[in-house]
């Protein structure tokens, strides 16, 4: 990819979309299938798209401003843009620096970096790269596991938890089951040491190895006692993420978390879920302020990130591009994804009339 230019006759990628047919050229099929997936007939995707889309906004005029200013706080610490990389496991699938090379590109983008349990490389290490990184947590059944990551994360230097909610079991993601899809030997859950051949490694057909090994190491009991107790036991910010519900976003606030992630797992989960975008803005209103709230899944472009703010976000998370930009070329791949959303969304800012982000949260949406 980076080779691409005037001299070779290729054009480089100027969108997200051309970095995905690059990536999907790359990875084996069923290690695409494992990334671009979705639950059940995979429609929940197909909604994100489509409602995303049908937000329309009135853009402003005279702003009298020339370049937009993309910096703001997000859970304290200031980003170069309102988004962060989403929580993505196994990312060795894609490239053999997985974790590292897509930290370094944040790092070098000032945007934080979400490390997953299921990383392939340890938290510490990945940590290590620099900038700003959160943890997130998916709930053990050992609640002594889950202790221990938080106290490594804590060491580690990560700023934040995010708790994913929306994972009592894996949904069943039916490319994976027809593949038998089953983790390479060389790609580990490496935040559990010295993992020896287990479910993930094996094949059955018609499962998936990945959705085998989560129904034997999560908790399908995640209840808001569980949240209590991690609250009394860590200082550092709780970020829930997978809330659609406008009253689990209002429980959540009352519980003193600093922010909601309204997610449907980028339609990896329930088949039948809302798209995140029109779930945001009742959460919105649902936490009044007391918490920040960021969007996720689906989100392609800059102007998807203002459509966003527009309608209440104070952010989004950015998932799948980062992927496919690792996968076509390694940290310069997913550096220039974060570099991509940061022009498209420095142009939607001044197309629109926004000098900043608070401008933008300011715009009128239209449902298209």
């Amino acid at each position: 990819m980076s080779a691409a230019g005037p001299e070779s006759g290729a054009c480089p990628p100027v969108c997200a979309a051309d970095v995905e047919r690059l990536a999907a050229a790359r990875v084996p099929a069923e290690v695409w299938d494992f990334v671009a997936g979705g639950s059940g007939d995979e429609s929940v995707q197909a909604a994100n798209r489509a409602a995303l889309d049908r937000v329309r906004l009135l853009p402003r005029i005279l702003s009298g401003t020339g370049e937009a200013d993309l910096s703001g706080p997000l859970l304290g610490s200031t980003a170069a843009m309102p988004a962060v990389v989403a929580p993505m496991a196994y990312q060795r699938l894609l490239h053999p620096d997985g974790e590292l090379a897509a930290a370094r590109a944040a790092a070098k983008a000032q945007v934080p970096y979400t490390i997953c349990t299921l990383s392939s490389f340890p938290l510490e290490d990945i940590a290590a790269i620099g900038g700003t990184t959160w943890f997130q947590l998916y709930w053990s059944r050992d609640r002594g596991q889950v202790l221990d990551l938080v106290r490594r994360a804590e060491g580690a230097g990560c700023e934040a938890l995010v708790v994913t909610v929306d994972v009592p079991v894996m949904g069943r993601r039916l490319r994976d089951m027809r593949n038998g899809f089953a983790l390479p030997r060389s790609v580990t859950a490496a935040n559990f040491g010295a993992e020896p051949l287990t479910a993930t490694h094996t094949r059955q057909a018609g499962a998936s190895a990945v959705a085998t090994h989560t129904g034997l190491a999560f908790d399908p009991a995640l209840g808001w006692g569980d949240l209590a107790w991690l609250r009394e036991n860590t200082t550092l910010p709780l970020v829930l993420k997978g809330v659609l519900d406008p009253r689990d976003a209002a429980r959540a606030a009352e519980l003193g978390a600093a922010a909601v992630v309204v997610s449907n797992h980028g339609g990896r989960q329930f088949a039948g879920a809302v798209a995140s975008i029109t779930a945001l803005p009742s959460v919105v209103d649902a936490v009044a302020g007391r918490c920040e709230v960021l969007l996720d899944s689906g989100i392609r472009s800059g102007t998807d990130v203002l459509r966003a703010l527009a309608c209440g976000a104070d952010g989004v998370m950015y998932g799948r591009p980062v992927l496919w930009g690792l996968a076509a070329d390694g940290e310069a791949g997913a550096g220039l994804v974060l570099d991509l959303l940061r022009t498209e969304l420095q142009e939607a800012l001044l197309l629109s009339g926004c000098p900043d982000l608070a401008a933008a949260r300011g715009l009128t949406t239209v449902l298209g």
